[in-house]
């Protein structure tokens, strides 16, 4: 199991489009992957479960992969969410 803590710098959050993308690429990976935001932990191959989150600015959010590609999938959605800086 791969566990990474994030902050997210991106203005507005994991909104409807960034979530997609967000989504869209941990659908690729075989290995469950989880998001957890205060608490709360969905599963983040689903668009609704991850916008259900109101992952907002200066959130802090936790990344966990277990499969067979986890440490890919945990090292591409981070550097995906770090991409929506703009």
């Amino acid at each position: 199991m791969v566990v990474k803590t994030v902050k997210i710098t991106n203005k507005t959050g994991l909104h409807a489009r960034p979530a997609a993308q967000f989504v869209e690429k941990a659908s690729k990976f075989k290995s469950k992957i989880t998001i957890e935001k205060d608490g709360k932990q969905v599963n983040a191959k689903s668009i609704i479960a991850v916008l259900g989150l109101g992952i907002g600015l200066s959130s802090q959010i936790k990344i966990t992969a277990e499969g067979e590609d986890e440490q890919q999938a945990v090292d591409a959605l981070v550097e995906l969410l770090n991409s929506f800086e703009e």
